[in-house]
């Protein structure tokens, strides 16, 4: 046990005075070696002046002051000032001009007389200015869209209808679609419509029609293929008429979702789709949707139709969601689109500028972490997601869980009676009342990786997530 004397206060002030006299005592002995150049004076002084700085700062984070938390001592020295405010200096991103005064980031696009960009559309952009890709066309058509070309020619930042994109640009929005707006009638005699006016896409989607046709679905075509109908209607009204509506896409490319599939649900009939191989994903609830992978299907998804068509409680069952409400899986694909995609990519260009600070700040001689006899509080960082700031956050090594993270996270937003920021986009049936977790995931995750295959292996791998990485950061999706 320590002599009495020796209090933490005292040692404090040892180790105060220790560097300053170390110090005066190698650059006196530097002084005296004549054969060292002032160059390499410079750089001795340097380095031990950097050593010493370590020593102290570590012998300081040793020891929490008396009477005070740790995690009020972590939030002390975790602390960093970044160069660069947001607010004052907003991310610029070359390109036409825009309004974001909503964004949760300083955002601005346009041009400004001698200060470079931080982003532009298209490719080359000058060095320093990331060359950003934005189209809502299917790679099957602009070989260009396809991430890996793009990475490929150059583009630093990739906007499409892929989830796996640094921003995806989906077809998908509560604002654009009334998506509970209530079922009608179905007062149309065929079973099915559709809207196909390029009779040369690149996949099946004509020879399923045929197929339909021919395994006896009755069909109205308004297009400009196959027509049998007067296509001078408005596409949506005519659709809420129908039991099945032809959501049939030019490309079967993954997340490659359009307004065909978002209208269906507006109209309130069941989509039958070719197109995105994972058409499942953004399906308002299981049994919702009926897809048409190959053609070999046809005859399947046929009889199908037929069957809901002649059991009408089997029908209004895959039309539940419209009386319930989506599923939270459906709700939190939708929810990133409340956030414009012109934002989000202010908030991910204002993120890698702040982690590129922080390699250079040298963040590594942050604690993170705060001991206390056997128990070790860790400091993370949450955000929610569509917001560009993070909250502060402690976990503890007695229970270093998921379950833990998520139960500080509702507790803290809680706090700080947190809205979500999907709050007024959604419609007012399912904003619900409380705030509840989807998921939380590592800071720079895909959105495909976010939604749909990441998860932590039970808490040793949640430990060692947050061991391996000081300060860890997360995202949060409620809904």
């Amino acid at each position: 046990m320590a002599p009495k004397s020796d209090t933490p206060n005292t040692r404090k002030k040892c180790w105060s005075v220790m560097p300053l006299l170390i110090a005066l005592v190698v650059i006196a002995e530097i002084c005296l070696l004549g054969r060292l150049d002032m160059a390499k004076n410079a750089a001795m002084v340097n380095s031990w002046a950097d050593s010493l700085l370590n020593r102290s700062s570590t012998a300081v984070r040793v020891g929490v002051g008396e009477g005070e938390s740790c995690e009020r001592w972590l939030e002390r020295e975790d602390a960093v000032v970044y160069s660069r405010n947001f607010d004052r200096d907003p991310v610029l991103v070359a390109g036409s001009e825009q309004d974001w005064n909503t964004c949760s980031v300083g955002c601005k696009f346009g041009f400004e007389p001698g200060k470079k960009a931080d982003a532009g559309f298209g490719w080359p952009q000058a060095r320093g200015t990331a060359a950003v890709l934005r189209s809502m066309e299917s790679a099957q058509y602009y070989a260009e869209n396809n991430i890996a070309n793009a990475r490929r020619r150059g583009y630093d930042i990739i906007m499409t209808t892929s989830l796996s994109s640094d921003v995806p640009v989906g077809y998908f929005s509560w604002s654009e679609y009334d998506i509970m707006a209530p079922v009608q009638p179905k007062t149309e005699s065929a079973l099915a419509a559709a809207f196909i006016s390029n009779c040369g896409a690149r996949n099946f989607r004509l020879q399923a029609l045929e197929g339909l046709e021919k395994s006896g679905i009755t069909i109205d075509s308004y297009g400009g293929c196959h027509r049998n109908r007067d296509g001078q209607v408005d596409k949506v009204k005519a659709l809420t008429h129908y039991r099945f509506s032809l959501a049939f896409e030019n490309s079967n490319e993954e997340d490659y979702v359009t307004e065909k599939f978002f209208q269906s649900l507006v109209a309130g009939t069941i989509p039958v789709v070719v197109g995105a191989p994972n058409t499942e994903d953004f399906a308002p609830c299981p049994g919702s949707v009926l897809h048409i992978k190959e053609l070999q299907d046809v005859a399947s998804v046929a009889d199908k139709m037929k069957y809901l068509a002649a059991n009408p409680k089997a029908y209004n069952q895959s039309l539940r969601w419209k009386y319930e409400g989506p599923s939270d899986k459906f709700k939190a694909l939708v929810d990133m689109a409340a956030v414009h995609s012109s934002c989000r990519l202010c908030i991910l260009l204002a993120s890698r500028i702040r982690e590129n600070e922080e390699k250079i700040l040298g963040f590594e001689k942050r604690p993170c972490k705060c001991s206390r006899g056997s128990e070790t509080i860790y400091h993370v960082y949450v955000r929610e997601r569509g917001r560009f700031e993070m909250t502060s956050l402690f976990v503890r090594s007695s229970n270093l869980t998921m379950e833990a993270l998520e139960y500080e996270v509702l507790k803290k937003f809680d706090d700080m009676r947190h809205v979500p920021i999907w709050k007024s986009e959604r419609p007012e049936s399912i904003r619900g009342d409380e705030l509840k977790i989807y998921k939380i995931y590592p800071l720079g995750l895909t959105q495909r990786q976010a939604l749909y295959t990441f998860t932590f292996r039970g808490p040793s791998e949640f430990r060692s997530h947050i061991e391996a990485n000081p300060c860890s950061k997360f995202e949060v999706i409620f809904v």
